[in-house]
């Protein structure tokens, strides 16, 4: 999907990703924990992708809405990630954060400045950037 004025690819507003990460929750999988998440991801050239958790009765198997968004995109060639949207139903703790795993997919995925938004059913929103969210990662420079 492309937000396109006049032919050219538009940066959308955060409103409009946390609504397709809200969309892309209610697919989720969360048989054992109930938790549902959706997230979002989207890329230079305007295209966004989505996913949804997608739990296993082995919890080590289950994946995060986030990381499934982000290989979704990679699987269909996508690179230049920009930002990713999150959102699940935290009640009164506030917008959803990604957990220490998806953290780390993100940082290595998308730049230092790449902005991660937050979510809840709520419509709270918070957005911090990558190294923000991430401060001192695990990277390129370690190997």
């Amino acid at each position: 999907m492309v937000l396109k004025q006049d032919g050219v690819s538009s940066k959308r507003a955060t409103e409009e990703l946390v609504e397709l990460a809200r969309q892309a929750r209610t697919h989720a999988h969360a048989p054992f924990s109930h938790f549902q998440v959706g997230a979002v991801v989207e890329c230079s050239d305007g295209r966004v992708f989505t996913g949804c958790n997608v739990e296993n009765s082995s919890y080590g198997l289950s994946l995060c809405a986030e990381r499934v968004a982000i290989f979704k995109a990679i699987s269909e060639g996508a690179r230049d990630f920009t930002r990713i949207a999150v959102i699940a139903d935290t009640h009164l703790h506030g917008p959803v954060r990604p957990c220490g795993a998806c953290r780390q997919v993100i940082s290595d995925l998308f730049g230092s400045d790449a902005e991660v938004i937050m979510a809840d059913l709520q419509g709270q929103v918070e957005t911090q950037m990558v190294k923000e969210l991430l401060p001192a990662p695990f990277d390129r420079s370690f190997l």
